[in-house]
């Protein structure tokens, strides 16, 4: 399996571990000019920014560690460009930044820490 397509599955697993805590997923894999958001999802009236991550090998860390500042930078860039576009509807909603954590390709357990980042 190529890593892009581990990468989609564990989108898809933490989509639906989502969905079982009663998040909506509002849109998936939105991409801006200098970020990405990989789930965006609409808990009672706040606005999730979800990032997934899934790491493999613990060479260089496990999937924590892989979510650097820069990356936090790209994803906060991309929550406001949706927010001030495509999502403009939800400007009036709390905001969150969570991420759902896979240490393995193999593995249904995902580890979902809310509020993981705030605003830089």
């Amino acid at each position: 399996m190529s890593a892009q397509a581990r990468g989609q599955s564990a989108e898809t697993r933490a989509a639906a571990h989502l969905g079982e805590h009663g998040l909506k997923i509002l849109a998936r894999n939105v991409h801006c000019r200098h970020g990405e958001i990989d789930l965006i999802c609409l808990e009672r009236d706040t606005v999730v920014f979800v990032e997934v991550r899934l790491r493999t090998n613990r060479r260089y860390g496990g999937a924590l560690e892989s979510i650097t500042t820069a990356k936090r930078r790209r994803i906060i860039f991309a929550a406001r460009w949706w927010l001030a576009g495509p999502g403009r509807a939800f400007t009036a909603h709390n905001c969150r930044f969570d991420v759902v954590l896979f240490d393995d390709a193999g593995a249904s357990q995902a580890h979902w820490i809310r509020a993981a980042f705030e605003l830089d």
